[in-house]
């Protein structure tokens, strides 16, 4: 029984994720406890049972514990199965999250898995869809992994509404990872990302339901006179939906390789404000001589430790939410990661597996 203190670092849901997620992957039983102690309201919220529940689905495994607000739980796996289905995470619960948790963990079961998830698609406190399809699932292909997710409608904060469609295709050949007989073996193979890409267009998306048509129209004008400004050639595209009943929002999200800056409208916020937030967020990334972005950083370090061969990426800053999942994956893989400080152009963090 692995245990795991889910207070330790950023102290929040992505303990819960990626440990159950490596739990499954690797066959070994593990036990959480004080499940996000430290927040306004501890404890476990529906999205992280959706998340759990998912990986049960797909490792056939059991779980004590799994309940609204509880604080420990424990996690028996099985032998891991593909499945096709449906997950409605309930108002606007994060689908990028419960994809965090369900996608590694499909790369290693026995047959494809395609699910249809309903939930919030760009909601604060969780990676917007777009940064999902433009740069995570970038990353993850260059590693080999087959996934591919499809945006079907939008959710927001906090009637939710959005889905999304995803299949995940095994990576995997021969012994499963959590066979007994057999150690964890790595299916993907390992990436080095190269120099900060310093050319090309920043492309983006400004979206909104519900709204009136100008909103999404102010937030990408916005965005554009900021880049522009800094000389950065811009392909925004707006999207607009009319259905209000449904759900209502706005935000925009901007991206150029392995690094992306996004905000999201909310009452009372000048439309100009949040195009400027997004140009600002993602200037700050592509000013650094890093090569990845920080939020993408933390949600690659399970499939780097799972991953053949050497990995490698530069990073602005190392992340209370890098930190802990480096913390996690170690508590299950056999696997060390190397930080060191780097000072060329400016101050950057090498974080290798080593």
């Amino acid at each position: 029984m692995i245990e795991i203190d889910g207070s330790f670092g950023e102290g929040g849901g992505q303990i819960i994720r990626t440990a159950i997620a490596l739990a499954a992957i690797t066959g070994k039983e593990v036990e959480i406890k004080n499940i996000r102690a430290n927040r306004p309201k501890p404890g476990l919220a529906a999205q992280h049972l959706h998340a759990v529940k998912a990986v049960e689905k797909l490792s056939g495994g059991r779980t004590e514990g799994l309940g609204l607000r509880s604080t420990q739980l424990k996690f028996a796996p099985a032998a891991l199965k593909g499945f096709e289905g449906e997950i409605d995470i309930g108002t606007a619960g994060s689908i990028t999250l419960l994809l965090q948790c369900l996608i590694p963990v499909a790369l290693f079961a026995d047959e494809p898995t395609k699910v249809r998830i309903k939930g919030g698609t760009d909601v604060k406190w969780s990676p917007p869809i777009d940064f999902y399809t433009n740069v995570f699932l970038k990353a993850i292909q260059e590693m080999g992994c087959d996934v591919q997710i499809d945006m079907k409608r939008r959710g927001y904060y906090p009637k939710g509404g959005g889905l999304v469609e995803a299949r995940i295709t095994p990576s995997h050949c021969g012994a499963l990872p959590h066979d007994p007989a057999s150690p964890v073996r790595a299916y993907l193979k390992g990436i080095v990302f190269k120099e900060n890409e310093r050319e090309g267009i920043i492309k983006g998306v400004s979206h909104s339901c519900g709204l009136p048509a100008h909103v999404v129209e102010r937030q990408a004008k916005a965005a554009e006179r900021i880049l522009n400004e800094r000389v950065y050639d811009t392909e925004i595209k707006t999207e607009i939906e009319n259905d209000g009943k449904r759900t209502t929002g706005s935000g925009i999200t901007l991206w150029r390789g392995y690094k992306s800056g996004s905000a999201l409208g909310e009452r009372g916020k000048r439309a100009e404000l949040v195009g400027e937030e997004a140009a600002r967020n993602v200037i700050k990334e592509l000013g650094s001589v890093s090569t990845v972005e920080v939020h993408l950083a933390d949600q690659l370090i399970p499939y780097i430790a799972l991953a053949d061969g050497k990995s490698e990426m530069k990073v602005r800053e190392v992340t209370k939410h890098l930190e802990t999942n480096m913390y996690v994956t170690k508590k299950f893989l056999d696997v060390g990661f190397g930080v060191e400080k780097e000072e060329k152009e400016g101050e950057v963090f090498v974080i290798g597996k080593e």
